[in-house]
């Protein structure tokens, strides 16, 4: 927070901004960046007391955090919601320094200042954001907030502050009900299936895409070029709206007045519906930016119940039944551990799959469950929802995903980043951490082996760590078609698995002579 660079959104191209919570007294260090980076100070107008509340903020700009955080990387300079997960995962793996016991170094104290991070985003903007940007205002992340308490609390109980961790966890449990019920709102709710969906508040397009100007006219083109998708994603418009033609587009696609990327989000008369628009933001309220899991470019996210976050909320009830029991809250136990069982019921009909031996997600909006093969069906694994049977079947379609760089995310090449080819830290590493957890662990270390593999060989090549891969090659090549076509150099997620692949090796004393042995050739671009 005190980086006058991170104060620059390379997304949005205004002067920097810094907004302080409106009952928020202005810290001395503020004042002092204010001066230092030539950055503008604002108090929101407004005390924020849920996600999508009306908020007039006057330009885009970051929001304040109290403590130190690590960022992702590159166009990602912000704190965001499912990536620091993993990167507390990585911190609390790693010693500041070689002969430092992990439990006692610095980076206990970076992770359980990230951890607050959120719980001051809950207190004073409503909700833990998708990151600390005020055009994160309508949506959250991928909940994990509860995991990220444990690992905090199991760190500071190793390092012998036992009575300091209990009075920590007091007050986390507060603050991961309170991100709870934010799932359990009527927008989340995925009909009368008892299961979750991912929603976003906003509307129209997202104002993070200012820098990637073209994705949503490019989604226009490839929709019209591809006419056997049977979407009803596109609405016909003028092709040069005037003043008579806003109040149409706004009802039917998207408010020109209120939207600086919807002038540019159309192609001739085609634009998009206002309905894409609200599975497009869900979408990104999940994190898999961009897959075709929920239609063509995701968006009919809205419309699903997934794999992932009900996972994740089955594990977040299981967690806070744990904290409830831990803080002598007995009967708070029984009700989270009644709502776990309810959710893992529902799970169990509308997600599972016997005959394929797999978990998909559920259209409640068509009434029918997806066929889409895709890594998120370990995620139940991870969190501990799968039976010891449905483990064993899940487990037994890894060669779906396996490839010779690591696991990929879907079977389907659709040219966009969270699909076929690439493989991704985090979806990797549940994969990995759910099969382990099932007792598969000659699986968890082959995977870790090749993910592995291929990050050390790309590094030796360019000496960069990415967001993703190409697990196809081995390579750090994203020929993407549509969408974020970078891969990002950092990245935090990716140092922080290969850090915990590298403990998981360790304790199943794998050899140097049983690592998978891919070595590819640096490419032209590398």
């Amino acid at each position: 927070m005190l980086d006058c660079a991170t104060l620059r959104d390379p997304k949005v191209k205004t002067e920097p901004v810094l907004y302080l919570p409106q009952d928020f007294a202005e810290p001395p260090e503020v004042e002092a960046l204010g001066k230092k980076c030539g950055v503008r100070v604002e108090r929101l107008a407004t005390k924020i007391e849920r996600l999508g509340q009306d908020v007039v903020v006057p330009a885009p700009g970051l929001l304040y955090l109290p403590n130190p955080y690590v960022v992702p990387g590159g166009r990602f300079n912000e704190m965001y919601g499912w990536d620091s997960y993993f990167i507390v995962l990585g911190l609390l793996t790693t010693p500041a320094s070689d002969d430092e016991d992990p439990a006692k170094s610095g980076y206990v104290e970076l992770a359980r200042g990230m951890v607050e991070n959120f719980f001051f985003e809950i207190e004073h903007y409503g909700g833990l954001l998708n990151a600390n940007r005020t055009y994160y205002l309508t949506r959250s992340q991928p909940p994990f907030l509860s995991s990220e308490i444990r690992e905090v609390w199991a760190a500071e109980i190793a390092a012998g502050r036992k009575q300091q961790a209990q009075a920590w966890l007091e007050r986390a449990y507060g603050y991961a009900v309170r991100d709870h019920a934010l799932w359990m709102s009527e927008e989340h709710r995925a009909g009368d299936t008892g299961l979750a969906r991912y929603y976003d508040y906003g509307e129209g397009p997202v104002p993070e895409m200012e820098d990637n100007s073209t994705y949503y006219a490019d989604v226009i083109r490839w929709l019209l070029e591809h006419k056997e998708a049977q979407t009803n994603d596109l609405v016909e418009g003028p092709s040069m709206p005037g003043p008579a033609d806003r109040e149409k587009l706004a009802a039917a696609s998207c408010d020109l007045v209120a939207s600086a990327v919807c002038a540019r989000a159309h192609v001739g008369i085609y634009w998009l519906t206002r309905d894409f628009y609200e599975g497009d933001r869900a979408m990104r309220e999940s994190g898999f930016d961009t897959t075709f899991r929920f239609g063509a470019f995701s968006g009919s996210t809205h419309h699903y119940a997934p794999v992932c976050l009900n996972s994740l909320l089955y594990k977040y009830e299981r967690d806070l039944a744990w904290m409830a029991e831990q803080l002598g809250k007995a009967q708070e136990a029984k009700q989270w551990d009644a709502e776990a069982r309810a959710r893992q019921a529902a799970m169990d009909r509308y997600l599972w799959n016997a005959d394929k031996g797999m978990y998909f997600d559920y259209d409640f909006v068509g009434g029918k469950q997806s066929s889409y093969d895709y890594l998120t069906t370990f995620y139940p694994l991870w969190a501990g929802a799968a039976s010891a049977e449905q483990a064993r079947k899940v487990e037994g379609n890894l060669r779906l995903f396996e490839k010779p760089g690591g696991l990929t995310m879907s079977t389907y090449d659709s040219g966009v980043q969270w699909d076929l080819p690439y493989g991704w830290a985090p979806a990797t590493w549940l994969a990995v951490d759910g099969m382990k957890e099932a007792g598969d662990l000659r699986d968890a270390v082959q995977v870790s082996q090749r993910f592995m593999t291929t990050v050390r060989d790309n590094f030796a090549c360019e000496h960069t760590i990415r967001e993703k891969f190409n697990v196809m090659t081995g390579s750090s090549e994203a020929q993407v078609a549509v969408g974020y076509r970078q891969n990002v150099v950092g990245f935090g997620w990716t140092n922080a698995i290969y850090l915990k692949m590298e403990k998981l090796l360790e304790r199943a004393a794998v050899t140097e002579g049983e690592e998978a042995q891919m070595h590819p050739v640096c490419t032209a671009a590398q």
